[in-house]
């Protein structure tokens, strides 16, 4: 069953009454055909999805990149890689379920993969803790970051987080520091690390394992140094002006790349990556391999360079 969000109003009722009519029998109603009657709603419905979608503000925006069915993590690397191993523990405190990772192949070639997982449903987003990842989540990370640089393959990192696990035990564990670590460890590879926001990139949580040498957004999807909610709450001491906050944020793949802050956008289906999965997972994989085949022919040297210039760029004066 569909979930529609709350600017999606007449797109859910005009779709409800397809969904209704279609339901009937045979496609017949006291004799009289409803094939045309169910044709005209659904260019209505494309329509409306297309009006809609052409002019999604950075709030509505927000909403769509946190839709509950859209793809997570895990449909990327159950859909992209072949033979996934995956790896668990940071050999240190525990396994931390939010961030997960291991060895695959993608096209062809072994890599490393690491990723955020909300999960699905009540059970598995418990699991995973909504994708925000505790101290050993992060230490986890550079483990296997450290490990795809030891044996030469590149790291492909999917981000999707609303942000770090802020409860008290991830605090006391080093929360900062496990954060800085693994940026740390990002911007020393010797290896290729491409980035994907697929959903939610969600402050130091998602920049963590997103200082990469190249990062590609999903059309909607949003990159924040905060989520709108909490940046309301510090500005303004109101959480229920997130709408505010997300508009002067500047957060969309849009702005982003405007900025210099990323590199490329994946367009989405109409109506968002929940109405297409198999389509978004697709090219975004063909994303992701275009952007680490500019690094084929590269030395550990100079892709550690690159990956230098790159950040110290970001926010200059021309």
């Amino acid at each position: 069953m569909r979930t529609y969000l709350d600017f999606e109003k007449t797109i859910a009722e005009i779709e409800t009454k397809v969904a209704e009519l279609r339901a009937l029998t045979g496609g017949e109603s006291d004799g009289v055909s409803i094939s045309d009657e169910i044709a005209k709603l659904e260019a209505k419905a494309n329509d409306a999805l297309q009006s809609t979608y052409a002019k999604l503000s950075p709030w509505q925006k927000t909403q769509v990149a946190r839709h509950p069915q859209r793809p997570h993590c895990m449909d990327y690397i159950d859909t992209l890689l072949e033979e996934f191993t995956p790896l668990a523990g940071d050999r240190y405190f525990a396994e931390d379920h939010a961030l997960t990772g291991g060895l695959g192949r993608f096209q062809g070639r072994p890599v490393m993969v690491i990723g955020q997982e909300k999960g699905s449903d009540t059970e598995s987003r418990l699991k995973h803790n909504f994708g925000m990842a505790r101290p050993e989540g992060y230490r986890k990370a550079i483990r296997l970051m450290e490990l795809a640089s030891r044996f030469n393959v590149p790291v492909v990192s999917l981000v999707d987080s609303a942000g770090a696990y802020p409860g008290i035990g991830a605090e006391e564990r080093g929360q900062a520091e496990a954060i800085a670590r693994s940026i740390e460890c990002c911007l020393n590879l010797r290896v290729p690390i491409v980035a994907a926001v697929i959903g939610e990139g969600g402050s130091g949580g998602a920049v963590a394992i997103a200082t990469a040498d190249r990062v590609i957004m999903l059309e909607h999807s949003i990159y924040t140094v905060a989520s709108p909610e909490a940046a309301a709450s510090i500005l303004w001491h109101d959480s229920s002006r997130a709408k505010d906050a997300a508009t002067n944020m500047k957060i969309t793949a849009q702005d982003l790349q405007e900025f210099g802050i990323i590199d490329d956008i994946v367009p989405e289906p109409l109506g968002g990556a929940h109405r297409d999965p198999k389509r978004t997972i697709a090219d975004t994989g063909d994303a992701l391999a275009s952007a680490i085949s500019e690094f084929d022919r590269m030395t550990g040297d100079e892709i550690r360079a690159g990956r230098r210039r790159k950040y110290l760029a970001i926010g200059e004066n021309s």
